[in-house]
């Protein structure tokens, strides 16, 4: 079935892909903000010179690996919202992407001051990341996703 079939899309996959893009744009919004105006921005954001600077010095893949996050995010949600099953492997791209990002935060180079609150944002994180996976693979199966 198709959205011009007068299938109704439901309620509540508008609600999560609208949550989605909000969501997942914020990170993009971050992203390219760290990566434009670097110390700057980073700054601006409360960070100390010293997390700054370990920040600037992560290397390339990493880069690579945010950016799959993010915009594997962005793009999962704005696959949910035009309903396509291809939101499952997308934002499995992107949870895959956080947590080798968490792997480099936390046992390969962990950054200085990063304290309690920085934790709880990272579960909060991968919460919402295993959320959307969830989500489009229960959509996927019941056929809401083609």
């Amino acid at each position: 079935m198709s959205i011009l079939s007068g299938e109704k899309t439901p309620w509540h996959l508008w609600g999560v892909g609208v949550f989605g893009v909000l969501w997942s744009g914020f990170g993009c919004f971050d992203y390219v903000m760290t990566t434009t105006r670097g110390a700057d921005y980073m700054r601006a954001a409360g960070m100390s010179d010293a997390q700054i600077e370990h920040l600037l010095a992560a290397p390339a893949w990493l880069t690579a690996v945010w950016a799959v996050g993010v915009w594997g995010g962005l793009a999962g949600a704005v696959l949910l919202l035009l309903r396509s099953k291809l939101a499952v492997p997308v934002f499995i791209a992107s949870l895959a992407a956080f947590v080798a990002s968490l792997v480099y935060a936390y046992a390969i180079s962990p950054m200085p001051g990063d304290g309690a609150g920085m934790m709880v944002m990272q579960v909060v994180i991968f919460i919402i990341c295993v959320f959307f996976v969830w989500y489009s693979s229960r959509a996927k199966s019941s056929g809401l996703l083609r």
